[in-house]
């Protein structure tokens, strides 16, 4: 048997909190397609292409995707990714964690004081800025954030702090110096604002700075990324994925220990 747990919007299309499910051994796409042909015609739709499925409280995504076998006595939680100000945030949630992604437009006047100005009046929120160019997509970084809260959650962090752990891993480095001078923020610089909380406090702060935001992921960054972390043509080719570049960068993110 196998619990899904249903939250936020999923709840309605199924108008249940949780349903059991007399099978084991099945794909996520698998449980997605059997979840879809018991819905209700006239209930909600499930928008199966903007929902975070997290497997025992881990995200799939860290894991095979949609190709996850998920096993007897699992529990599998169906999250729906919300979008809000046209693009603008992302909100998910992996086990208790609640995360907001926003980015921030590059100013002249925002820098790391900026940053710490509201470390100091959120103490209760977790905040770490990593420039635009780092981030390849929205799979990449959750990905990367996936890595950083289950090595604190298994104390192998590659820092004592979270917000360094998760930018060491945007910057393929151990070193937290080389982490800041490459993928930190800088002025004049787009950045993303990844930050972890209770979701009042983070509906407080972005409301502060939804007016400096702008849409999330609007760039190209592969030349980038594949310039900057040396990533050749022949690297990508000998990688059997449809998304090769993100599962390279996710793959040197998980091994710097």
């Amino acid at each position: 048997m196998i619990t899904v747990k249903l939250v936020g919007g999923a709840k309605k299309s199924f108008a249940t909190e949780k349903l059991e499910i007399e099978k084991s051994d099945i794909s996520i796409q698998e449980l997605i397609d059997l979840l879809l042909e018991l819905k209700s015609d006239d209930s909600p739709k499930l928008d199966t292409e903007n929902i975070l499925v997290a497997v025992n409280g881990v995200d799939s995504s860290a894991m095979d995707g949609k190709s996850t076998v998920i096993k007897e006595n699992d529990v599998v939680s169906i999250i729906p990714v919300i979008h809000g100000g046209a693009s603008k945030r992302l909100l998910y949630k992996v086990s208790s964690k609640q995360i907001q992604v926003i980015q921030i437009k590059g100013q002249k006047t925002i820098d790391v004081k900026f940053l710490d100005s509201f470390r100091e009046k959120y103490p209760k929120i977790i905040l770490q800025a990593v420039s635009s160019e780092f981030v390849l997509n929205s799979s990449h970084l959750k990905k990367i954030l996936s890595l950083s809260l289950e090595s604190q959650k298994n104390d192998i962090l590659l820092s004592n702090k979270l917000e360094t752990d998760i930018l060491m891993r945007f910057a393929l480095t151990k070193q937290i110096s080389a982490a800041i001078a490459s993928a930190g923020m800088k002025p004049k610089t787009d950045f993303i604002l990844i930050t972890i909380g209770n979701k009042t406090n983070l509906d407080a702060l972005y409301k502060e700075l939804s007016s400096l935001s702008v849409p999330l992921f609007s760039k190209n960054n592969e030349s980038f990324l594949k310039k900057s972390f040396k990533i050749s043509k022949k690297q990508i080719d000998s990688v059997y994925s449809k998304t090769p570049l993100e599962d390279l960068l996710v793959e040197k993110a998980a091994v710097l220990l």
